[in-house]
């Protein structure tokens, strides 16, 4: 018995379009699961039960619904680009985020793809379910949610959400699943609003954080080095290094710099003090004297010799720090 997928559409009118494909042929499962998830270097190992899997996917260009069942164990590498997310399973498991930032997981315990950098898995004997949202479509909905322009999402995949997010995000998704994968025809409007409030519903429940708009990306920054940018925008505030986003976006420190000088022209490091330097700038406009220091600002962005931070801050803005606070 080899592959047997089929794909559908339900009507003119429902939204819906349903792939499924089943199989018990090891090279045809990693060629397909390659595919749909954009993958590399996926490969099989059997397992104590008998080799087979089904992979079904149903829903629009902005939401879908995936269950895998995989009798099997696979490795391999993802990089998800256009899409946010979020996996869980009743049976089986295995670890996300191999040799990085490793979440182990099993039953019911729901996970974050990580977002903006290859990851590595490694998971085995599945029964999984899984909710895609389109980037677009789960950025602009975030956007509404926090009354903020839209932006990337920044989630950490290594964050476990709090009991009663999980407890209102399953309840949640039992209610979509029924009227998603239901036979029940779907108006495009009700297909709509159903993918919106489980937008919501995982904003609710996943920690993440949204990319400001104005984020400033070089000229010439692509690729990783963009993602890499987004990344420090988003978590300057904490006490990141070049190595941290190296790690992130999937490359060593010595080709992370290699890309910065080759598409920016600076160094990842510079990069991350400028951004630091700009929110202290933005910091210091916005007080009022009296209400804060220098130094206290200074320092809670990670610079605690003032008289080079001063330097620096004069270099960058054309006036000392005390300037623009009086200003």
């Amino acid at each position: 018995m080899s592959t047997a997928a089929t794909h559908e559409t339900r009507s003119d009118r429902d939204p819906r379009s349903t792939f499924d494909v089943a199989g018990v042929v090891p090279d045809e499962a990693v060629r397909m699961y390659e595919d749909a998830y954009e993958g590399s270097g996926f490969a099989v190992d059997l397992t104590e039960r008998r080799f087979g899997y089904r992979f079904k996917v149903v829903g629009d260009d902005t939401m879908t619904f995936r269950s895998t069942r995989f009798d099997g164990r696979m490795r391999g590498e993802v990089e998800v680009r256009d899409e946010y997310v979020v996996m869980w399973t009743a049976e089986g498991g295995g670890t996300v985020d191999v040799g990085r930032d490793e979440v182990v997981f099993g039953p019911r315990m729901p996970v974050m793809f990580p977002n903006g950098r290859p990851f590595a898995f490694d998971l085995g004997d599945l029964r999984q379910s899984l909710v895609q949202f389109d980037r677009r479509f789960l950025e602009d909905a975030a956007a509404e949610v926090h009354g903020v322009q839209p932006g990337p999402l920044v989630f950490d995949h290594t964050t476990t959400p709090r009991p009663e997010d999980l407890r209102a995000w399953n309840a949640h998704v039992q209610r979509a699943a029924r009227i998603v994968l239901g036979q029940t025809p779907l108006t495009p409007l009700a297909l709509h609003e159903t993918s919106r409030q489980t937008a919501a519903a995982l904003l609710r429940t996943f920690p993440h954080t949204v990319l400001a708009p104005e984020v400033s990306l070089p000229q010439g920054a692509s690729g990783r080095v963009r993602a890499a940018v987004e990344y420090m925008h988003a978590t300057a505030h904490t006490p990141i290094t070049t190595t941290d986003v190296a790690e992130r976006v999937g490359l060593s420190v010595r080709g992370l710099q290699q890309a910065f000088q080759r598409q920016v022209g600076t160094a990842p490091n510079a990069m991350l003090r400028g951004i630091r330097l700009d929110r202290i700038n933005d910091e210091l406009r916005r007080a009022r004297p009296g209400e804060t220091t220098v130094a206290a600002v200074a320092l809670r962005w990670g610079f605690a010799h003032l008289g080079r931070f001063s330097a620096a801050y004069a270099q960058r803005f054309g006036e000392y720090p005390r300037d623009t606070l009086q200003h």
